[in-house]
């Protein structure tokens, strides 16, 4: 095992571009929701969650893409080289294209059936109805970006993938603000702004791609029948369909704050829904130590180093929780302020101020989560994962129903609970895994 200052640079050399890679992604979400509410409507504003609530259950749920891809791919670093890791993103990008035509085939019947459920009514669904008309042919770009991102991401590309999401971010707030605000295209103007952006990635990924090193293996890959073939995609399939499974169950949890929040009314669905992307934002940014662990994880897992794979658990569990103290600090100081920022109206940043105390709670209830979920993906324990996230779920339901009378403060508690239900299946896990797939020798 290298020695700790290497391991050290080796873990924040891709924590730290991971992480302003996420926060430029999270800027998306509160991009938008920063200039809708600039349109001074409660109605608007929580269509916009609504529609980005819609869009991670149907766009989030395939992130399979994109973290399964980047486990195999730093697996076959250490074990085969380029060839297979292009061989991988060629499966990725089949797999992809076919999620996204049956998404596109039925979206007649998916997008009005997501809208109900999410409990959008009235000027709140009206409003939603046209953010997601436009947003939701972005689907071909968006699975293409996943398995791009999630080849790029295992073979430590983290500085190209760190500048393609600013371009993206700077495209997609700057459209925005043109088109929602000085062309008063309205919420309109926020699907159009999302679409063009999403392509204009999409061009700029698979240029990186084909003309880098990598280029050529993966022409090859594409034509090649025996590579896409059913019988060598199946353990590609495997490990995705359990990530596949996993992230829906999550957003079918995240989902309920969406529904739950709705049947309180316009104002609480707004105030939520600031601060969810608020928690989205703060989880983006500590899946930087997730990311970490899906590569490093991933390579000594290649490599069968049972001793540098626990050595870096738990250096990335220690440099998560430090990096949650501070995260939390953050809002400890700023909380109400940066609510009162994003709401449409007076009563809205009161509803949302009311439950700032989560804010503080949420970093250091996830960040085990998070970095667990990089060593799982790495060490492809998916199903492991599936089952630590079903069971979180099921604490979850029983406790949002348990607590439905004591008002909007208990919903995020309830949430906070599933954060730490789910670390804890996970960490009970790890002994018998690391047993599985290192066998009977003991870390160092």
């Amino acid at each position: 095992m290298k020695p700790a200052s290497l391991e050290t640079r080796a873990i924040w050399a891709i924590a730290i571009p991971a992480m302003l890679t996420n926060v430029a992604t999270a800027l998306i979400g509160i991009g938008d929701m920063w200039i809708v509410g600039r349109l001074e409507d409660a109605a608007t504003q929580g269509a916009v969650d609504v529609g980005a609530r819609l869009f991670a259950m149907l766009f989030t749920v395939m992130n399979f893409l994109k973290i399964g891809t980047t486990g195999l791919v730093a697996q076959e670093g250490t074990r085969s080289g380029p060839h297979a890791q292009a061989a991988m993103l060629a499966r990725g990008i089949a797999v992809g294209l076919a999620i996204a035509a049956l998404l596109l085939l039925f979206k007649p019947l998916l997008m009005p059936a997501l809208l109900d459920a999410l409990g959008a009514r009235g000027e709140v669904l009206g409003a939603a109805h046209v953010y997601a008309e436009i947003r939701y042919w972005t689907a071909p770009g968006v699975m293409l970006n996943l398995a791009l991102i999630g080849f790029l991401v295992g073979r430590r590309q983290m500085g190209e993938v760190l500048a393609i999401e600013v371009i993206y971010n700077v495209v997609n707030v700057a459209l925005g603000l043109l088109l929602a605000l000085q062309l008063e295209w309205g919420i309109a103007g926020i699907g159009w702004s999302s679409f063009i952006a999403e392509y204009a990635k999409l061009a700029i990924l698979g240029a990186l791609v084909l003309r880098g090193n990598a280029g050529g293996a993966l022409l090859a890959a594409l034509f090649d029948r025996a590579l896409l073939s059913w019988q060598a995609l199946r353990p590609f399939l495997g490990v995705n369909r359990d990530l596949f499974l996993r992230t829906l169950v999550l957003m079918i949890a995240l989902a309920a704050i969406t529904r739950l929040s709705a049947e309180r009314g316009p104002e609480v669905l707004a105030a939520n829904g600031i601060i969810y992307q608020l928690f989205v934002f703060t989880a983006l940014l500590l899946d930087g130590f997730e990311n970490a662990a899906q590569v490093l994880n991933g390579e000594r897992l290649g490599a069968h180093d049972r001793a540098g794979f626990a050595a870096y658990v738990r250096a990335i569990l220690c440099r998560g929780l430090a990096a949650a103290a501070v995260v939390a600090f953050v809002f400890t100081l700023l909380a109400d302020p940066i609510l009162a920022s994003f709401a449409a109206t007076p009563e809205v940043a009161q509803i949302a101020q009311a439950q700032a105390i989560w804010l503080v709670a949420i970093p250091f209830a996830g960040v085990s989560s998070f970095v667990f979920d990089g060593v799982f993906v790495g060490a492809s324990w998916t199903r492991a994962m599936l089952i630590s996230m079903a069971g979180a779920a099921a604490v979850f339901a029983v406790a949002l129903w348990l607590s439905w009378p004591l008002g909007n403060g208990a919903l995020w508690g309830s949430f906070v609970l599933f954060l730490l239900v789910r670390a804890g299946l996970q960490a009970v896990q790890m002994p018998r895994l690391m047993q599985r797939s290192f066998g009977g020798s003991k870390p160092e």
